[in-house]
Parts: structure tokens; C-alpha cells; sequence
């Protein structure tokens, strides 16, 4: 068994954050972190974007070089899944019967790709993009396929399906809702989008539905939809959102319903048990105040320098502002706030040019900003976020006019 100050479970951004910015602050106990890959703490975005493509080595995505967590004394215990959250015995217990004693315990663990449920959906070729091993699997066949469906319209589907497309394959896009990015994004954008996958000849289809995947020579070799079409394929990619991985923290009497509850520190209901990053869902005052999970790698290091300040007698809790990217083709989507909720929008410059920004507004306030090779107006306008600043819409709208000018 073995025994540390801090066991933070979960070696993704979250993880990797808090046991660096412990460190940061002279936290002088012992630290472990317990990882369900055998790799070291690694950068998720890339997975659809350049590591898919080939872009960069998977040296590159690291986080910190191995001689880093060695370095400041950060125990890494890759290669073990928790399994079992022992809140009074202050112990967790692995897959392989492995444990760990904490006396603080940091639930970092993310989330699992959603699994498509209809028929065929174990059949070999189907693919998700959440890890290393998944996107190695992927590139592995990619070389003999020519024709792709991707199911789910959001930044994993959209992302994978524009580096597909730059390699020449022939790639099919489903979407069930009737646009893509109908979760984060107003329709200005979602027809943006669409429009540009299209001109890179992404066959888009909305408001679809998938019946089942249909099997070729031990393999899935095309997607049935519920109209009875079916489209050949010879890789099936989902990206349909995730599930939070908090079953141990929920078994052990945690509260939470999507992800576990955590207050403004990071605590869970449970003592001595902090949440962060994907899983973890708090009262977000960016949120209109309800409870919400941010899945974002801004959102994973807010969280975990907040965690790391906390136990090292920082208690005044902070406001993490929801930062978001995107990259698909030569065009880079920046968002900073929620516009889930917004009952006005503005569209500032014209999307035809490939440069522009939709600001998102409740009751006269705005609450979110989408920008798309607009840099200035998304490091402007996060100000305008943070403040929930009133503004009249024709001044946004004037493009003349800096978003720095509308502060206050």
C-alpha cells in the first residue's frame, strides 16, 4: 500500500495542473498520481487536430517531460484504474487490487467517450477520440480507408472530419440535431461551419438519425440510417460527447447527478475529496448560476490552481472565466463565456470574410463571444464577459468601434 499527503486520480490537464501548482507553492508533502494510461500527463486537444494528422509526435503533446514531475518529487502511478473510493478509511483501490492511501484526495479523473448503443456498434473500425491509444488505433487504419462517416456534429466530429478531409478522404458528417455545434454555438456560426465543411467537401447531414452499423468482411462497412440509406464506410467515428468518470466518488455516497457536485473550492460532498475538470460541476455564475460541468483545458487548470491555493491557505474562491478553442481548416474558433440561454446575439463583421465575431446577449448583458480569426475582439471582449457588461447592440455591432471601448 501505498501512502501520500495528496492522491490526485486522474493524469490529464486537471491532474497534471494541480500537482505543478502545488509544487508552485511550496506544498512540501507528498504527492501521487494515479493514471488509468501508462502514458505521462499529455495534452487532449491535439488528439483530433495535429497528433491525428501527424503534425506532431506524441513527444510534443506532453505536458512536462518526465526529469519535470521527477524533479519536484511528483510519484506517478500510470497504468491503474480506480475502481473503489473508501472516504472513511481515506483509501482507493485499483482494478488490480493496488492502493492507495491519501489524506487529501483530488478526483480528477474526466470522462469516457459516449459508446454508440445500435447494432454493430463493437464491430472492428469504430473509433472514438479521447486518448493516446484511440487516435494510434485510428491512425493505424486510416491508410486503408477511403471512406469515413463521423458521427456527431460537435468540435471532436468537426475537427476530425477537417483533417480527414485535408488527407483526402472521402468523409461523411452526421449530425441529429439540425446544425452542428447546437450545444455551445447561436445558428450564425453553425451555418458558418457547415458552409466551410462543405467547400472542403464534407458531406454534412442534418437532423439524421443512426439506425445501426452494418458489418463487411469482420468489419464495420457502412452506417444505416433510420430512413433505410446506407452509407459505405470503411472507419466509423464517434464523437457524441462524453461520460464523467465519478462512478467510484457516486458509489461512495458522493453527490452529483451529471458529474459529482463540487462547491466554490473544488470540494465534494465527501470530506477531504476535491473534484475538477471534466467532472466535476459546479454553480457557475457565467451559467446564469446553474449547475453546470465546463469541459474545456481552461476550465481543468482554473480549477486545479484554485484547488492548489486552497490547501495551501488561499480560501477566497475565484470566478473561472470558460475559455474554448477550436482549429478546423486555416480558421481558429475562440470563445470566452456560455451562451447557452442567450436571447440576443450580434454578428460583428461579415462571416463571408472569414473573420468575424457573434456576441451573445441575456437581458442586455453579454454573456458570451465566438470568434473566428478575430483575435483582438476575443481577448477584448473577455472584459465584457467578466463585467456581464450592458451594451447596445448597434455598437457591437460597428466594427469601427474596439470592444475595449465598451468596457464599463
Amino acid at each position: 500500500m501505498s501512502t501520500s499527503d495528496v492522491v490526485i486520480v486522474g493524469a490529464g490537464h486537471a491532474g497534471a495542473q494541480v500537482a505543478a501548482a502545488l509544487r508552485q507553492r511550496k506544498f512540501a508533502g507528498t504527492i501521487t498520481v494515479v493514471g488509468d494510461e501508462p502514458d505521462l500527463p499529455y495534452e487532449r486537444p491535439p488528439l483530433s487536430k495535429d497528433y491525428l494528422s501527424g503534425e506532431k509526435s506524441f513527444d510534443r503533446i506532453l505536458i512536462r517531460q518526465a526529469a519535470f514531475w521527477s524533479e519536484r518529487e511528483v510519484g506517478m502511478a500510470l497504468g491503474h484504474r480506480v475502481v473503489r473510493v473508501q472516504p472513511d478509511e481515506h483509501l482507493v483501490t485499483t482494478a488490480d487490487g493496488t492502493e492507495f492511501r491519501y489524506g487529501t484526495l483530488i478526483w480528477a479523473a474526466g470522462g469516457a467517450p459516449r459508446r454508440l448503443t445500435c447494432d454493430g456498434h463493437d464491430l472492428p473500425g469504430v473509433h472514438a477520440i479521447r486518448t493516446r491509444a484511440d487516435v494510434d488505433l485510428l491512425r493505424e487504419e486510416l491508410p486503408q480507408a477511403a471512406r469515413i462517416v463521423v458521427i456527431g456534429g460537435g468540435y471532436i466530429g468537426l475537427e476530425a472530419a477537417a483533417v480527414l478531409s485535408k488527407m483526402g478522404k472521402s468523409v461523411v458528417l452526421l449530425e441529429a440535431q439540425d446544425r452542428v455545434l447546437a450545444r455551445v454555438a447561436g445558428e450564425t456560426l453553425s451555418r458558418f461551419y457547415e458552409a466551410e465543411h462543405r467547400a472542403h467537401g464534407v458531406d454534412v447531414r442534418l437532423n439524421v438519425a443512426v439506425a445501426g452499423l452494418t458489418e463487411r468482411d469482420g468489419r464495420v462497412g457502412g452506417v444505416r440510417l433510420v430512413d433505410g440509406e446506407v452509407l459505405p464506410a470503411d472507419l466509423v467515428i464517434s464523437g457524441i460527447g462524453i461520460v464523467p468518470s465519478v462512478q467510484p466518488l457516486i458509489a461512495a455516497g458522493a453527490a452529483g447527478a451529471n458529474g459529482v457536485d463540487v462547491d466554490e473550492h473544488c470540494c465534494t460532498t465527501l470530506p477531504d475529496i476535491y473534484a475538477i475538470g471534466d467532472c466535476s460541476a459546479q454553480v457557475n455564475r457565467f451559467a446564469g448560476g446553474a449547475r453546470v460541468r465546463v469541459e474545456s483545458v481552461q476550465n481543468a487548470a482554473d480549477q486545479a490552481t484554485m484547488v492548489a491555493k486552497h490547501l495551501t491557505g488561499d480560501t477566497e474562491p475565484t470566478a473561472a472565466l470558460p475559455l474554448f478553442w477550436s482549429t478546423q481548416y486555416d480558421l481558429r474558433l475562440q470563445t470566452v463565456g456560455l451562451s447557452t440561454g442567450h436571447d440576443q446575439f450580434v454578428v460583428r463583421g461579415d462571416p463571408a470574410t472569414r473573420s468575424f465575431s457573434v456576441v451573445y446577449l441575456r437581458q442586455n448583458r453579454v454573456i458570451a463571444v465566438d470568434s473566428v480569426n478575430a483575435m483582438k475582439d476575443h481577448v477584448q471582449g473577455r472584459t465584457l464577459v467578466m463585467q456581464a457588461a450592458e451594451v447596445e447592440p448597434r455598437r457591437l455591432a460597428d466594427t469601427e468601434v474596439q470592444l475595449k471601448e465598451l468596457v464599463g
